[in-house]
Formats: structure tokens, sequence, C-alpha cells
């Protein structure tokens, strides 16, 4: 399987400015998703999609491949992903570079690894899915089983559909969350129009240092972990 390592990484940030070049740990944000992409054993290529030529400079400084400048409708604050992929897609496809699937990377998860990357790869590889996803554990007071919806006259109305709720923790069947640091998707299903498909796996991740970068909070977070992975 010939699968793209894709880099999003626009100029423009509404929560922080300029967030994909600040750096955190000593090197641009977008770095840390660059070098582990690198590491992987599984990726053919690695290519950052952006608009920014500082962003650009930083990719191609960093070994990654930047083979096209996104255009600028693609680079808004509510530009979707899927579009994103997609015109990668297209714009390696008419350089004659065709891939199988395609695994997206986003910066703003920093501390996902290579090993991570590849075993996601592999999970797809050996599996009858159309994607694979990153996972995390929901806590149980987060669990489906024991979250309402409120409706407009001030009712509760359990996630799950059920009259009950599960009566103990230790009964709560497993639930999980996106973690976001990687997509891996074959690229039949993104080019017809999801990133996800009809059948998706996930790769559960345990390590703690797990975040997405949204917030100057989030941030500081960031840092903080970074200072007890050093100390």
């Amino acid at each position: 399987m010939r699968v793209l390592g894709l880099i999003p990484a626009r100029g423009g940030s509404k929560g922080i400015a300029r967030k994909n070049v600040r750096l955190l740990g000593g090197k641009p944000l977008v770095q840390w998703t660059i070098d582990a992409a690198l590491a992987a054993r599984a990726l053919a290529s690695v290519v950052v999609s952006t608009e920014d030529e500082e962003i650009a400079l930083i990719g191609r400084s960093s070994g990654a491949s930047v083979p096209f400048l996104r255009p600028m409708e693609l680079a808004a604050d509510d530009t979707p992903t899927l579009p994103v992929v997609q015109h990668a897609v297209r714009a390696l496809e008419q350089r004659g570079d065709r891939f199988d699937a395609i695994c997206l990377l986003q910066p703003t998860n920093p501390f996902r690894t290579s090993l991570e990357i590849d075993a996601c790869v592999e999970l797809l590889a050996s599996s009858d899915a159309d994607a694979v996803l990153t996972i995390r554990q929901v806590p149980p007071e987060y669990n489906p089983h024991w979250v309402y919806f409120r409706e407009r006259d001030g009712s509760l109305r359990l996630s799950t559909g059920e009259p009950q709720p599960v009566a103990r923790r230790q009964l709560l069947p497993a639930a999980f969350h996106r973690e976001g640091s990687v997509y891996v998707t074959r690229r039949d299903i993104v080019v017809g129009g999801s990133l996800y498909g009809s059948r998706v796996i996930g790769y559960e991740i345990l390590r703690p240092n797990t975040i997405n970068i949204d917030t100057p909070q989030d941030w500081l977070r960031a840092e903080a972990m970074i200072q007890e992975l050093v100390s």
C-alpha cells in the first residue's frame, strides 16, 4: 500500500496568531508533525499543504515536500478538511503521483509518534476498513450511557435513547472519542467525498501527552507537557 502523509498547515489561525510557525519547545509547531511523519516507515511521501510561503519554507527545510501552494479559498477559517485533502490528491495525481491511501496529520496534534503513524497504516492495510483513526477512551462521567440531552421543555433524554442510565460504572461499555492525531483513509473514499467511509477502525492512544492546540491555554499545556518529558 502506497500511503501519502499529508500535513495541512495554513498561515492564519483564530485562537493563536501564526500558530503553525510559532516555536514550541524550540521548533515551529508544524515541524513536530513533519519530523514524526518523516520518521514513519509506512509513508511513501510527506507533503505539506499550505498557502503560506513561510510555512512552505519550513516544510522544505525540514525535509518535507511542498509541490504546490494551496489556493487561498481553501485556507479560510471555515474551510473544511475534506476539500483540502481532495485538492492535494488531485494536484499530486496531475503530476503523476498516485497513492492508495492518505494519512492526514494535523499540526495541532504535535506529540504523535512515528510508531503510531505506522501502526495506523498497518491496521488499514491488514483490514477491510475504509479508514483508521486514533481514539482515546472516554472517562466514565462522559460515557454516552450517562450523558443526557436537554429538550426544549427542560426534560433530559439519555444520548443512547435508553429509558434508564447504566446503574454502575463497572457495567459501562467502553466508549471512545476521536483523538485527532492520525487519520488514514483509502484514496477512493477521499475522492468519493469522505474521510471516514462506512467502516472505520480505531487505534487507541494510551500516552498521556495528547493535545489538540486551539487556544492559548492549550499552548501553555503543550509547553508544560514538553517540560514533563525532559524533566
